[in-house]
């Protein structure tokens, strides 16, 4: 988590073969998993956003296999240090019988 802007962007270019100017959100996290920067280009600059979380680690990916695209309550959720995926609510309907 050493490197600032430059560094980022260079990653995201080289790396990922994507382009650090384009209006998406680049997420990097630490080894720890507690802290998260956000990069962004905002047509005149980048905006660079870091938060540590003081309990707890993000859910973060562990394989190229696991990366994906972030809605924005999913980025939201993450941010919280929360799962990015909601739980399903299973509904069951039991039958009590017949009900005029």
């Amino acid at each position: 988590m050493r490197k600032a802007i430059d560094g980022l962007a260079a990653i995201v270019q080289k790396q990922f073969q994507l382009d650090p100017f384009s209006r998406d959100l680049f997420l990097f996290c630490g080894k720890r998993r507690d802290r998260i920067k956000v990069l962004l280009w905002e047509g005149d600059g980048f905006v660079l956003l870091y938060k540590r979380l003081e309990n707890g680690n993000f859910n973060w990916p562990r394989q190229q296999s696991e990366v994906k695209q972030l809605t924005w309550q999913q980025l939201n959720r993450l941010l919280e240090g929360l799962s990015i995926e909601q739980p399903r609510a299973i509904k069951q309907i039991k039958n009590p019988g017949n009900f005029c």
